[in-house]
């Protein structure tokens, strides 16, 4: 008994110290593989006619979402309201590999705001169509690395471009951004906790297509 009571208590500090580090949004582990369109614990959008070309996958030994677009946009959405603490996990983590880029994309234009791979941060507030804040993380085909951009398609969107054209295709990238460094460069103050995130994939403004996969999100301590 004190045995299994000792491993209890060991067991159970394990998972506090796995809570203190972070809050994984999604990890594909819990996935059934090879399941397709919208994951489960997930939500689609309720805009435009998004085909859902998502397929749940094994790559390069790890699992993933495997996204395709072929003229059309989709996205999809988990709320993490309440469930992220950006005073103690302020980075955003996540990995991708983007594999085919949108003919001329750059997010900047409204004809050619098209992107192969997109993660998004949002804080709904109402009303949510022109008074909420989100940022786009996104692999541009055109646009340089750095650039903070607003939507003109959505007003509530600022895109920063995190990757940009061919050099890195086809390989899988972790990035970390500090999103609470990033709120204040953009609304000129601190944020509150987010309320989402999306995953989204487009190629319908250019007439064209693309590829990516996304790995595993989190939320972790700097």
């Amino acid at each position: 008994m004190r045995k299994l009571s000792a491993l209890a208590a060991a067991l159970g500090l394990a998972v506090a110290a796995w809570a203190a580090d972070g809050v994984v949004v999604e990890d594909w582990a819990q996935q059934k593989l090879g399941a397709r369109g919208i994951p489960a614990g997930w939500q689609g959008q309720s805009w435009g006619s998004p085909t859902y070309d998502f397929t749940v996958a094994e790559n390069d030994g790890h699992r993933v979402l495997h996204l395709r677009s072929r003229n059309e946009g989709s996205t999809i959405s988990r709320e993490i309201k309440g469930k992220v603490d950006l005073k103690q996990t302020p980075i955003l983590e996540w990995s991708w590999k983007a594999v085919t880029l949108p003919k001329g994309g750059d997010s900047r234009r409204k004809a050619t705001d098209d992107q192969a791979a997109q993660i998004y941060v949002s804080w709904p507030r109402f009303p949510e169509a022109v008074r909420s804040r989100i940022i786009g993380y996104v692999w541009d085909t055109t646009v340089p690395v750095g650039v903070i951009a607003p939507s003109e398609k959505a007003g509530t969107v600022t895109y920063i471009i995190v990757r940009s054209g061919t050099a890195d295709l086809g390989r899988w990238i972790t990035e970390r951004r500090n999103v609470v460094e990033d709120f204040k460069r953009i609304y000129g103050e601190a944020p509150g906790s987010p309320g989402a995130v999306s995953i989204a994939i487009d190629s319908n403004d250019t007439d064209s297509t693309a590829e990516s996969f996304m790995g595993p999100i989190a939320f972790k301590r700097q």
